[in-house]
């Protein structure tokens, strides 16, 4: 940064947390700026992401991130606040993020500064691509149910590997899944790590996240939908189950597995066999088998 026209700079003098502005101030010829003292970069900007991959987008500033929250809600992924801020307006701003079942977190403003500059306390982390809401899609899925035409509809939580993410929403193409269902909160958001995994298929790929996943697999459930769910634990094997045309397929992350509210639900749980020495599959394998299994009869090679 330079300073070519000296007469333009005036320092600001800080007094109690306010400044006054000093028109008597030049600088010396050496004068060096701060690093941190810049002009206002563009409100969007890049944020902190995985190595080998593109920064995730993130957006700073109250007036930018409540726009977003109130326009375009299912393209926010997550909104981080600075932690015991004392302003009012971020607070206002939360009650507005928690009314659109976008996810919160507080964090310490330093977090916040490595995302984006200037934030005022407030950061979205955008997915790749704005997700669909529940509503705009339930009504197809009922219909098909009551026409009988043949609906996959798959669901993963509580992954957190954005590379796993991915490979489920390839598989998910790959094997004809109609809509793909993820939490509001619980995962990682859709990242250009996860764009990159899925080679393409994300763009194509139908995702929706419902206010509530709980409900709206209930709400499949008494459509008519079989409600399936992939799990070690239990006794049912995968291997020539008889699937109904209609059904949804869940999977849970490895470490913790089906969460209770999608398990209580299922018609039945079904066991992938594995050696004991394996202990686990990786979600994304084990979605891709049950996906397998459902489709092999359904998808007609050229």
């Amino acid at each position: 940064m330079s300073f070519e026209n000296n007469d333009r700079f005036r320092k600001r003098e800080f007094n109690r947390g306010n400044f006054r502005q000093r028109d008597d101030f030049r600088p010396r010829e050496d004068f060096r700026p701060r690093e941190d003292f810049r002009p206002r970069p563009a409100n969007v900007v890049t944020a902190m992401g995985d190595a080998d991959s593109s920064p995730q987008v993130a957006v700073g500033g109250i007036k930018e991130v409540e726009e977003l929250l109130k326009k375009n809600p299912l393209q926010v992924h997550r909104v981080l606040f600075m932690h015991q801020s004392g302003n009012p307006k971020l607070y206002e701003l939360q009650k507005l993020a928690k009314r659109a079942h976008v996810h919160v977190q507080q964090v310490d403003s330093k977090i916040l500064d490595s995302y984006a500059r200037p934030n005022h306390g407030v950061v979205a982390l955008m997915n790749e691509k704005e997700l669909l809401n529940w509503m705009d899609v339930r009504e197809e899925l009922f219909r098909a149910a009551e026409e009988g035409t043949p609906k996959l509809v798959a669901v993963a939580t509580n992954i957190e590997d954005p590379r796993n993410l991915g490979a489920c929403i390839r598989s998910c193409l790959a094997l004809g899944v109609d809509l793909f269902m993820i939490p509001a909160k619980g995962m990682c958001g859709i990242t250009p790590s996860v764009a990159r995994t899925s080679a393409g298929a994300l763009e194509k790929m139908r995702i929706c996240r419902p206010d509530n996943l709980e409900a709206a697999v209930g709400e499949l459930k008494m459509a008519g939908y079989q409600i399936l769910g992939l799990d070690a634990d239990t006794e049912t094997n995968l291997a020539d189950f008889k699937f109904k045309d209609c059904a949804v397929i869940a999977v849970g992350g490895e470490d913790v597995g089906l969460p209770p509210f999608i398990k209580k639900q299922c018609d039945a749980v079904l066991r992938i066999p594995m050696k004991p020495e394996a202990h686990s599959y990786n979600a994304s394998v084990a979605l891709s088998l049950g996906l397998y299994e459902y489709a092999r009869l359904r998808i007609k090679q050229p």
